[in-house]
């Protein structure tokens, strides 16, 4: 079984690794028939698997691809990506990066599965930002993506493709609509929501920390431990329990920022005092109104899970970080 990871050392791309290296493999192989293939455009991180083979370079870069694919590929994590300011601020990074890397990648499965090799698996990081705004009052399964971001639009338009490619046979696709991943660590990497950690890390850490949206915003979050199981149930998932929609949401927490803070207090009171606000209207609008009514239930029907509470996700960032 070769598995291929791309944005490897990513936040998301290292927990992954990770994960596929301490368990049976997500679609029923032992570790030890696991041959894993990573891929990044950084270094290699001196925690990856000794017996895994790196390749460092630019996902959408022939060359790169070539190497690849020099033997069939089962199984493809596509995490690579460029995140949402960095895209609405270069839109051909963005579009060179999260779209036409994508098609390059869709492109190499379909010329192995044209040439007799096997179908791969394509799992694929998707955002809600490909619901736009101004958000409904309730998102749920049957609610129209309308991106209104250039990485929103670029997401949007790989699910399509995913789900095309999958009716034509050249993979088994699906697509996982991931909310806010927290707690990221303070890496400045242009995601304009990246409030979403901060405001948990800062102030716990013991730093003062000035949230960019008010109290009254609402934000939807998933932990990193939850969005890496529910990527591996994915990945296990039989296509026929997904439908020819392959693209669907991660079930998440939905909370207001002041949830946020007095779970903050909960957990350390000192560490809330260490919270002012100075609401941005424009990150405001575009992050912080995401609806408090919604509903997850195509993720929950094939056992995709979110967190159990606010305090949840905060107690495992302090036993953790």
């Amino acid at each position: 079984m070769r598995v291929l990871v791309t944005g490897a050392c990513g936040f998301i791309g290292r927990a992954l690794v990770d994960a596929l290296g301490a368990r049976p493999h997500p679609i029923g192989s032992a570790p030890d028939g696991l041959s894993l293939v990573l891929t990044d455009r950084a270094e290699a991180p001196a925690a990856a698997p000794p017996t895994a083979r790196w390749m460092r370079g630019e996902i959408g870069d022939d060359a790169l691809l070539d190497r690849l694919f020099d033997r069939p590929v089962d199984l493809v994590f596509h995490l690579a990506g460029v995140v949402s300011g960095a895209a609405e601020a270069d839109y051909a990074l963005g579009k060179r990066v999260n779209l036409d890397a994508t098609i390059a990648l869709l492109e190499r499965c379909r010329a192995q599965a044209g040439h007799g090799g096997p179908v791969a698996r394509f799992v694929y990081a998707s955002s809600i930002a490909v619901f736009g705004t101004p958000l409904p009052a309730r998102i749920d399964d049957a609610t129209a993506p309308e991106p209104t971001l250039s990485y929103g639009a670029h997401k949007r338009a790989c699910e399509l493709l995913i789900d095309d490619c999958t009716r034509r046979g050249f993979i088994d696709g699906r697509a996982l609509r991931l909310s806010g991943v927290v707690v990221r660590p303070p890496l400045v990497n242009g995601a304009l929501s990246s409030f979403n950690s901060d405001l948990i890390r800062e102030p716990l850490a013991g730093r003062d920390y000035v949230c960019p949206v008010s109290p009254a915003a609402t934000i939807w979050i998933v932990s990193l431990g939850r969005t890496i199981a529910n990527l591996m149930r994915l990945a296990q998932v039989d296509g026929a329990a997904l439908g020819p929609r392959r693209a669907l949401t991660t079930p998440s927490l939905a909370v207001s920022i002041a949830d946020i803070v007095a779970a903050i207090g909960r957990a350390d009171a000192t560490s809330a005092d260490r919270i002012r606000f100075d609401p941005q209207p424009a990150i405001e609008a575009q992050f912080g109104r995401w609806p408090l009514d919604c509903s997850f239930e195509r993720g929950h029907a094939i056992e995709l899970t979110c967190d159990a509470s606010i305090d949840d996700v905060i107690r495992t960032h302090r036993e953790t970080a």
